[in-house]
């Protein structure tokens, strides 16, 4: 999708790096419908385009995501009032999907926090690779405290932190700033600055792309499946994956430029 089609998002694609910025500052960035399917179709895609090796999601305005789109919750129980008694669950549930597509990504994904994150931007943040966050970041999972549930968080919250902590936050409306968030590895990395954060998210996009894009893909299928199955399950598949990586274009090239002494060709070359 053009950005010239975007109505909620700008999108920035240099040198291998797709940046995509949420963008309704005037609501915090709140995730709008509009928003979880732009943001769904440019993932596709970016995931089609061999030219993007890295996906950045940040937010425009001095803040990264503040929940769903009130008004998509109003015209949805203005459909259960009339008869639709999904509506809800409908909305609900593409909230999820988005989250799911960001996971289950064969990209590295990294986000960039500031301000309020909560909703499916809170999503967002536990499913990428790299949770990169200013000092100002205040995560919230208010849901409980509203007498609703954090329903599509949930299970990514609970993958990214752990079912103690997970738990802990749910039941008291949990409110998670910067130094915190680092401490239970909500995120990965604080800065002081946004001078400091945007050099970070440089130097971990180049050391991404020092990575064989072929490799990322599997090497993220692999730990996906590593969370839910016995290593012991694990050893033949790992075993084949192994041997037909290094039997591969990327795999070859790879050994060749060790001993070569050379980057390998998926390194992008400094100009």
């Amino acid at each position: 999708m053009a950005e010239s089609q975007m109505k909620t998002l700008l999108l920035d694609h240099t040198a291998g790096v797709l940046t995509i910025t949420l963008n309704r500052p005037e609501v915090r960035n709140a995730m709008s419908l509009d928003m979880v399917g732009e943001l769904t179709d440019v993932l596709g895609g970016a995931e089609a385009d061999p030219t993007v090796r890295v996906v950045v999601v940040r937010g425009n305005g001095g803040h990264f995501c503040a929940g769903g789109d009130i008004g998509d919750m109003a015209q949805a129980r203005m459909k259960m009032a009339a008869g639709d008694k999904d509506a809800m669950a409908v909305v609900n549930a593409k909230f999820g999907r988005l989250c799911l597509a960001y996971a289950r990504s064969p990209l590295p994904i990294v986000t960039v926090l500031e301000g309020s994150v909560m909703g499916g931007g809170f999503g967002l943040a536990c499913v990428s690779d790299v949770t990169l966050a200013l000092n100002n970041v205040v995560f919230r999972l208010p849901e409980t405290s509203l007498g609703v549930v954090p329903a599509q968080i949930a299970p990514f919250l609970v993958e990214r932190i752990g079912y103690a902590e997970a738990k802990r936050l749910a039941v008291t409306g949990g409110k998670v700033e910067a130094s915190e968030a680092l401490a239970i590895r909500l995120v990965h990395e604080v800065h002081a600055d946004a001078e400091s954060l945007n050099a970070a998210v440089k130097q971990v996009a180049t050391r991404m792309m020092a990575c064989a894009p072929g490799a990322i893909a599997t090497t993220k299928k692999l730990l996906a499946r590593a969370r839910l199955e016995e290593p012991q399950d694990l050893i033949e598949d790992a075993a084949q994956l192994f041997s037909q990586a290094i039997q591969s274009a990327e795999g070859q090239e790879g050994t060749a430029a060790f001993m070569q002494k050379r980057q390998p060709s998926w390194v992008p070359q400094e100009s």
